[in-house]
């Protein structure tokens, strides 16, 4: 082999160059990668919605020795404690040795909720030998993705006396799943020319729950009727209880390898689950304490972070004030001296769509996890740029622990954007940068990510919180 000459050597020196996980990892870590995937994706099937998603991280932090924690409860160090949020988002913290004063507190907040259809209060009907329920699409879809696919039923109905009702219907392999009907390509000459934004409205994406009679002659509505009897002999409800629920359509697929190599995963709601394990999970495997750290999954980050249960509300920062009243230390000066990585995903380059990346600024499929500096749309709105000094610490912090990271932006300038929770979390005066996994067909009923990636994030995270 020829030698390098002194330009190749200061070229190598010198420039960036993004790496890839695999080519860069012993045959002892590739089989850790995929070891840990095989956890994540029972995470996912388990974890479809957000309050099925606090209902599975509450296991894991019990088996993790974390106990339920309540606000006002007096808080030590050592304490391992889960707050559950009205039972759609989760708060988790473990109390260090060292001085929260001088520590502060290192946080990694992600969020559990995911695009979805959710159903309208008053639902059901029946029309032309079908039956069906009316929705209201939640987050950033594509509507014609949910048309034509198996779709579950997962959710709550609380009856008149207060009885919550969990529901699940469509993910065992003997259950009835659900569908939203679409135009055959012979009818669709109109439709096929319209923009892929509107050809479905949100107002045809009725979920299609059956056809069957009831029967009795003298009834009026008897397909309606039926359904509504087989809900009333589950779960004892009527239609009126409809009107206190909060009932979903998620994809009824399971989690899979993707590829010959099976180096990839497919599965509804990697975002922002994708980021949420590894938060959780590295909380629970470091096994250095000294530090006080603190995982929030959040709710409603796909509509704006608001409500009781979103980032926008009041909850961390009262969580905050009751780890430092519960020290004797000053609540202020705790959050100025506190770190947070807001643990969202961002878009992975495509090569069949080209043109809304550059490619340059984008995230790579299995180069690592990924630092957005800034998200937003065009001129920077809407979010928190990182300053310089603390990407910087981060930077060095991923080097000392061989972490495999790279950085990327939302797509090309003036393209779009998107946001996360970070700018709601540096609001209250903690330094904070994104970083996540980077997503093919992000928003979608059925997304890919990395097995590299996601293992990286979650190495990532155990480097920032030791």
């Amino acid at each position: 082999m020829a030698e390098k000459s002194k330009g190749q050597e200061m070229l190598e020196k010198l420039s960036y160059k993004k790496k890839n996980v695999f080519e860069e990892s012993s045959a002892e870590r590739v089989k850790s990668i995929y070891d840990y995937s095989v956890g994540y994706m029972k995470y996912l099937d388990d974890a479809k919605t957000e309050r099925e998603a606090t209902e599975a991280s509450i296991l894991l932090a019990k088996k993790a020795g974390f106990t339920e924690y309540k606000l006002g409860e007096k808080i030590c160090v050592g304490d391992k404690k889960y707050l559950n949020h009205h039972g759609k988002s989760l708060i988790l913290f473990r109390v260090g040795e060292n001085d929260v004063e001088k520590d502060g507190i290192r946080i990694l907040a992600s969020h559990i909720d995911s695009p979805r259809i959710d159903l309208k209060q008053v639902p059901m009907y029946e029309d032309s030998g079908m039956g069906f329920l009316k929705t209201h699409y939640y987050g950033g879809v594509k509507k014609y993705q949910w048309t034509t696919i198996p779709l579950a039923l997962h959710g709550v109905m609380v009856k008149a006396d207060g009885e919550v009702v969990n529901v699940k219907i469509g993910e065992d392999d003997t259950d009835p799943v659900f569908y939203i009907n679409d135009l055959l390509p012979h009818l669709a000459q109109r439709q096929s020319t319209e923009p892929l934004g509107t050809a479905i409205s949100g107002e045809t994406l009725n979920i299609l729950i059956g056809g069957l009679p009831y029967d009795d002659p003298d009834v009026s509505e008897k397909i309606k009727l039926t359904a509504l009897s087989l809900l009333n002999d589950k779960y004892g409800v009527t239609e009126e209880d409809f009107l206190s629920a909060e009932l979903s359509l998620v994809p009824a697929f399971k989690a899979r390898d993707i590829g010959f190599d099976r180096a990839l995963i497919g599965a509804y709601g990697h975002d922002d689950r994708v980021c949420s394990y590894p938060a959780i999970t590295a909380l629970f495997d470091e096994a250095d304490t000294k530090r006080t750290v603190m995982v929030v999954l959040a709710d409603k980050e796909e509509i704006g972070s608001v409500g009781i249960t979103g980032m926008q509300s009041d909850i961390l920062v009262d969580v905050i004030r009751e780890i430092s009243s519960s020290l004797g230390k000053n609540e202020i000066v705790v959050r100025s001296k506190s770190k947070c990585l807001s643990a969202d995903v961002t878009a992975a380059y495509d090569p069949n769509f080209p043109d809304v990346y550059e490619k340059r600024n984008s995230a790579i499929i299995s180069s690592g996890t990924c630092m957005s500096k800034f998200m937003g749309a065009r001129g920077k709105s809407s979010t928190n740029d990182a300053s310089a000094e603390f990407v910087g610490f981060v930077r060095r912090l991923f080097t000392e622990n061989g972490i495999v990271w790279q950085t990327a932006e939302l797509g090309k300038v003036d393209q779009g954007g998107g946001g996360t929770v970070a700018t709601y979390i540096a609001n209250h005066n903690i330094e904070t940068v994104d970083l996540g996994v980077p997503v093919i067909s992000m928003h979608a009923p059925y997304e890919v990510v990395s097995k590299a990636d996601v293992y990286m994030t979650y190495e990532a995270f155990r480097a920032f919180i030791k």
